[in-house]
């Protein structure tokens, strides 16, 4: 796909570059460590910016540094951990914001545009077409209604910005599919959209229920989930579940898929008692968990 060279460098001003620092007690920094690099898309001049949850998640300190100009100080202002978006603000002013404006929904076999940070004042750009819309599950307890997979590779660190040729911002990029050839994941601009007002004035999305939350990396096999890894200390590690433990049922409720898991999971609040069998060695056994809040798990210190 190509691109006029000066199109292309009208959008690199909104991209920015994120360090984040994490202390070590931090739930993540296990999982994510506790120096991490990362894009942002500018949503207002006010210094406002759009990033992917992971980067900032647990952060003590966020740098953000534009294409021109010094780093400065930024905190994070709301955070959706169901779909894995941030907000982040900076007292920085005057930044160029993306364009937001409603476009038309992608449709597969649209040309992309990728551009994300690779480093302090280095930004890259990839190019590519819509390859896949709809539902896209993860290994996280992560799900997304209608993700956008293209052959755009990300070319640098998550939360940069996936684009139309109209200029317009179509959605954030999340990380690549090494699996799928050298496509990417983005998640689409309206997921934000559509809760912006709630996730400035809240902090978090308060209109979409709770859903509980086992704190596992499920992966599924022919014959069911089975548990590959867990997080120290949530609720499937308090509870009782191991890696390797294959998920028979749920609350009763035969489960023979990682999205059956999902589903089921997230009928029930954080809170509630669930009742997992699980097959280990080569016996069913039944474990009561109680199912936790992410957020609440993995909040600032």
């Amino acid at each position: 796909m190509d691109a006029p060279v000066e199109f292309v460098k009208s959008l690199l001003p909104s991209i920015v570059n994120i360090h984040t620092t994490v202390p070590r007690a931090h739930p993540s920094a296990r999982i994510l460590g506790e120096e991490r690099m990362g894009s942002a898309v500018v949503v207002d001049s006010s210094g406002l910016l759009l990033t992917v949850n992971y980067v900032v998640m647990g952060a003590s300190t966020i740098e953000v540094a534009p294409l021109k100009g010094r780093r400065s100080k930024a905190e994070v202002v709301a955070q959706d951990f169901e779909i894995g978006l941030a907000l982040v603000r900076t007292k920085r002013q005057g930044l160029t914001p993306a364009l937001l404006d409603a476009t038309k929904p992608p449709e597969r076999g649209d040309p992309v545009i990728a551009i994300a940070s690779t480093g302090v004042q280095e930004v890259r750009v990839g190019g590519g077409v819509v390859t896949y819309l709809g539902e896209f599950e993860a290994y996280w307890e992560y799900m997304l209604e209608r993700g956008i997979v293209s052959s755009a590779p990300n070319p640098g660190f998550g939360g940069g910005g996936l684009f139309t040729l109209s200029g317009r911002l179509l959605g954030l990029l999340h990380l690549n599919l090494n699996e799928i050839a050298r496509n990417s994941l983005a998640i689409p601009l309206e997921c934000y959209r559509e809760h912006a007002d709630e996730l400035l004035r809240y902090g978090h999305v308060v209109s979409r229920p709770k859903r509980a939350w086992l704190g596992v990396y499920a992966h599924a096999l022919e014959d069911g989930v089975i548990i590959a890894g867990i997080v120290a200390g949530g609720p499937a590690d308090k509870g009782g579940l191991r890696e390797g433990d294959m998920i028979v049922s749920l609350n009763a409720e035969e489960l023979s898929s990682r999205r059956e898991l999902y589903m089921s999971l997230w009928k029930h609040a954080p809170g509630e008692k669930l009742t997992f069998e699980v097959m280990r060695d080569n016996a069913v056994r039944r474990l009561e968990i109680t199912g936790g809040d992410r957020a609440n798990f993995f909040r600032l210190l």
